[in-house]
């Protein structure tokens, strides 16, 4: 007997161990959409990037987008990084952080922390399900320079007048419960905040270290393995201000690079957590194997 087709199967949820502490991944969902110029490379020919993806296996016709928050257990506080789409992007196959907990051994109830990269629809719209707080239990922590730039409205382009909207309903109602923090303040002990502006204006990396071991969640300061990983210098449609996004990308990488720190990646291929090694002309993406850094 012939077996059905069962369409495309993604691991979802990814747990290792660094130095005392538990790092979980979550696979927040997967969108196709146009590309990959001019959503990468936007300063370059259209045939420039197009031959470039094909060179690297890659469509050239349209551009897979995985979303993937990261988790961080402590051992006496649960810290979630980012909240991905939520539930009015369901639909479309994205918005499963929260359905997907269980399958990480968690509750949305034991989330004490929720620190933010930035800002933007896909990092902020899971903050409410059903018109109630997602994480119910949890505090906020929020980059005080990206909050205060999405709250005042002040020079927002076309383009991101939406992301202000739901700034505003999903965001700022959760001020009076948040802390607002600047680089080198810390989430917690052993989770660090580091500037990594330009993609959003006061967006924010976070440097965790645990018995010596190292890891640095990068959120969009590149947000593709290859079309923007491996071509820092290219400009990427949706960054805010190109030109800091540029400067931010090559000083990261090159650190991450530089010091061998484990890096996870919110639009890295999943489970999003690896390595970047320098090469002959730039940066490349080596995926962790093994179940520890």
């Amino acid at each position: 007997m012939t077996a059905k087709m069962l369409d495309i199967l993604r691991p979802q949820v990814n747990r290792f161990k660094l130095g005392d502490f538990e790092i979980t991944t979550i696979l927040d969902g997967v969108l196709q959409r146009e590309g990959p110029h001019p959503f990468f490379g936007n300063d370059q020919e259209k045939e420039t990037v197009r031959s470039y993806a094909k060179a690297h296996h890659l469509p050239d016709s349209h551009l897979e987008t995985s979303f993937t928050v990261t988790m961080v257990n402590t051992g006496s506080e649960l810290v979630l990084f980012d909240t991905g789409n939520g539930e009015r992007r369901r639909e479309a196959g994205v918005g499963n952080l929260r359905n997907l907990l269980p399958s990480a051994g968690y509750q949305p109830e034991q989330i004490d922390f929720v620190a933010f990269t930035h800002c933007h629809p896909d990092h902020i719209g899971g903050l409410i399900e059903a018109s109630q707080p997602a994480f119910p239990n949890a505090r906020y922590v929020f980059g005080r320079l990206e909050f205060d730039y999405w709250k005042k409205g002040d020079n927002i382009s076309d383009m991101r007048q939406p992301t202000r909207q739901l700034f505003t309903e999903v965001a700022l109602p959760f001020a009076e419960k948040a802390t607002f923090i600047e680089p080198g303040d810390d989430v917690v002990a052993g989770i660090r905040a580091v500037a990594a502006h330009g993609h959003s204006i006061g967006h924010l990396a976070y440097h965790v270290e645990s018995d010596g071991k190292r890891l640095l969640i990068w959120g969009d300061v590149t947000s593709h393995a290859i079309l923007s990983l491996q071509k820092p210098e290219w400009r990427v449609g949706p960054d805010d201000d190109k030109a800091m996004a540029i400067e931010t990308r090559k000083r990261i990488l090159d650190m991450v690079s530089t010091e061998q720190i484990t890096a996870v990646g919110f639009h890295m291929p999943f489970p999003c957590v690896g390595f970047v090694d320098k090469t002959s002309d730039g940066f490349r993406w080596v995926p962790l194997i093994t179940s520890s850094p």
